[in-house]
């Protein structure tokens, strides 16, 4: 690479002396040192800044701006630099130059000659290889993209002519003259991934057979290029039997995939085919058939958050995060600042990089290059279709501690924060430093207390500090920014911002009310009976609900958002997380489940509440009589320390033969599948 330099340089003062240059490199690390070495040549020029076109002064006042420090040097000489690693507001800065004809060179990654259109006099393709990661090897690019970067020369709405200039290597030089002017056809690319599609038209009912297989490829683009072109899919011949038992090998394999995946069953009749939980899950959340095989073999009843982060980055969606050159030494680096390990001889693996950005990303940790954030995006904008994924398989499996652990994961990927994390340390501008100002402060409000926690009340109806979490200072503040502003000024902390106000005062607040439908003793019908306030001895008789053994039943759960004091507009259903790096809408877990055995009845999502909500979750009580206590867990998706839990306390007696006859009417209508009852 370093030897196509001073070609480049030859190019541009040969075919576009003054007019604009578009050079692709194969990294971002190139295009720094493709520029520096630019930079060079043109200072044994007379004019050095011979590619600035802007007045001195205007380009130093434009620099000042940018973050950059290596992009900071190039613009002084007219060359920009345009890369994902960059700051948008930089990319900005240099797109906009560069059009403007204020620069005369910009130096970009590949996959900038999709989708941007920029003018261009001269297109320098500075070699056609680049590293992949995955197989840790360089590959060519692809004859499209190639086509793609030539394509950016000469635009008619820009220039009457345009140049391109190709650099590689001697043996490759008639490859590329051959494909480069004459036409070339596009090929299928449904082979790598043809058992996920074939999983995901098996769960949706189009196939049920190994011969619905085979006519659906037929259908396909692939099947039409495979006739054309059979060598290129490794086919001998084009008769009818070759092509026959090409295609019966290719299902049969992809099915024996999805079947070692858990994804599918093939009946005793070595042709029916039937979808199964986990293939289901694989498709509704557009996940490779692999990565629920790993979860249905590495997910147990009870899992810690630390092991499901684990399982978490051996994802195959995380198989193509790149690893560049040199990147295992900046991960074992990386590594020795965060708290959980990896395995040491894995440093130049994708899942061992995710791991490590995802720990950096709840510690705060700071990242070894602008690389690093952009592909932490990358990692982020995957994580919460594959957690529900993960929360599906626990609750098929009726685990309730995996499945609230599960729920505490997302809330730490939507915040950027561990789960011991103090919950405070979600307000901007509080860090680790000041939370012993809530701490140790002894400061005592006259504001009576509605909020969801009862901790930090006085005696005489009043709030006293410590405040430890999100809750007690919610409540403390009740709804008013003075008190907040009193609080935060009375605890020594930052100056009262609108900032932390604003988003303290759009936190959730839900009241939540709980009744039980179903058939009861001496009833025609189903009716509804609430449930005792949160906080009622249960050892009155009143608190325990007469249920009968192993029936169905109804768990109807009010939510109420309490605070409402501001006039809430749709954008505000957007939870509050500055490190994630999407919009996210506020969203609830339902989570219902017996403590003592451990076991998950159902989970349900619940989205946004605006004002009020009302949402039922079926269970089934015991099979065995007596005293029983069922928890409701109410989970935020977004937030941490926000988490609410409610015991139901069931006296479980036996059914009589009324009960057991309506209860007969009602499981021909809801069939019961499973130990939980889940939905998405």
């Amino acid at each position: 690479m370093a030897s196509m330099n001073k070609p480049t340089f030859q190019a541009i003062r040969s075919h576009s002396p003054a007019k604009p240059v578009l050079i692709f490199v194969s990294s971002r690390r190139q295009t720094r040192l493709s520029a520096l070495d630019l930079i060079a040549f043109l200072a044994t020029e007379d004019n050095p800044k011979q590619w600035l076109h802007q007045d001195e002064r205007e380009i130093e006042a434009i620099i000042a701006t940018v973050r950059d420090s290596n992009l900071k040097l190039t613009l002084a000489f007219g060359i920009g630099m345009h890369h994902a690693g960059l700051h948008e507001r930089d990319r900005k800065t240099v797109e906009e130059l560069f059009v403007n004809c204020k620069i005369q060179v910009l130096i970009a990654t590949s996959t900038l000659a999709w989708g941007v259109n920029f003018p261009a006099h001269l297109v320098v393709v500075k070699g056609t290889e680049y590293f992949d990661g995955k197989t840790k090897r360089y590959v060519d690019y692809p004859i499209t993209d190639v086509l793609q970067m030539m394509g950016r020369a000469g635009r008619p709405q820009f220039d009457d002519q345009g140049k391109a200039v190709i650099l590689v290597h001697d043996i490759k030089k008639d490859f590329y003259k051959k494909f480069l002017y004459e036409p070339f056809p596009v090929e299928s690319s449904l082979l790598s991934v043809l058992s996920d599609h074939l999983n995901a038209e098996i769960a949706a009912g189009t196939i049920s057979s190994k011969q619905d297989a085979m006519d659906y490829i037929t259908w396909t683009y692939f099947f039409r290029r495979l006739v054309m072109n059979p060598s290129y899919y490794s086919l001998e011949d084009i008769s009818h039997e070759s092509i026959n038992k090409y295609l019966s090998n290719l299902v049969e394999k992809s099915l024996r995939e999805l079947e070692c995946s858990y994804c599918i069953e093939i009946k005793e009749d070595d042709r029916t085919i039937e979808p199964l939980t986990y293939g289901r899950i694989a498709s509704y959340y557009y996940l490779r058939h692999q990565t629920i095989g790993t979860f249905k073999e590495r997910l147990k009843a009870e899992m810690p958050v630390q092991e499901l982060l684990s399982i978490l980055t051996e994802a195959e969606e995380y198989a193509e995060l790149p690893v560049r050159h040199n990147e295992d030494q900046l991960n074992s680096q990386l590594a020795q600042q965060l708290p959980l390990q990896v395995n040491p001889h894995s440093y130049d693996s994708a899942h061992t990089k995710t791991h490590l950005l995802l720990q950096a990303h709840f510690s705060h940790a700071p990242l070894p290059c602008t690389d690093y954030t952009t592909d932490t995006k990358t990692v982020l904008d995957n994580t919460i279709r594959i957690c529900q994924a993960m929360l599906d398989v626990a609750a098929n499996e009726g685990w309730l501690v995996t499945a609230i652990s599960i729920c505490n994961l997302v809330q730490m990927i939507v915040q950027g924060r561990w789960l011991h994390d103090s919950s405070l340390l979600t307000l901007p501008h509080v860090e680790q430093q000041d939370l012993y100002l809530f701490r140790y402060t002894p400061i005592t409000s006259s504001i009576p207390h509605k909020g969801p926690s009862e901790k930090g009340r006085s005696n005489t109806g009043g709030f006293n500090l410590p405040i430890e979490g999100l809750p007690e200072l919610i409540a403390a503040c009740n709804g008013k920014e003075s008190v907040f502003a009193a609080i935060v000024e009375m605890c020594r902390l930052f100056p009262p911002s609108p900032q932390a106000w604003s988003f303290l005062s759009h936190l959730p607040v839900l009241q939540v009310h709980m009744s039980v439908k179903g058939w009861w003793e001496q009833s025609q019908e189903q009716t509804e009976r609430p449930l005792p306030a949160a906080g009622a001895n249960p050892k009155e008789g009143s608190s325990w609900l007469d249920v009968h053994a192993d029936q169905e039943y109804v768990l109807q759960v009010s939510l109420r958002r309490m605070n409402l004091g501001q006039q809430r507009r749709k954008q505000d259903s957007k939870a509050q997380a500055s490190r994630f790096p999407k919009a996210k809408d506020e969203g609830w877990f339902l989570v219902l489940g017996e403590v003592d055995r451990k076991e998950l009845l159902a989970v349900k999502r619940v989205g946004y509440v605006r004002h009020h909500s009302a949402v039922s979750v079926a269970f089934y009580t015991p099979e065995r009589t007596g005293k029983c206590i069922y928890t409701l867990y109410l989970m935020s998706d977004s937030y941490l320390g926000l988490d609410q839990q409610y015991d139901i306390h069931l006296n479980v007696t036996a059914a009589s033969i009324t009960t057991q006859v309506n209860t007969e009417v009602s499981d021909s209508v809801t069939e019961r599948s499973g130990k939980a009852s889940g939905s998405r």
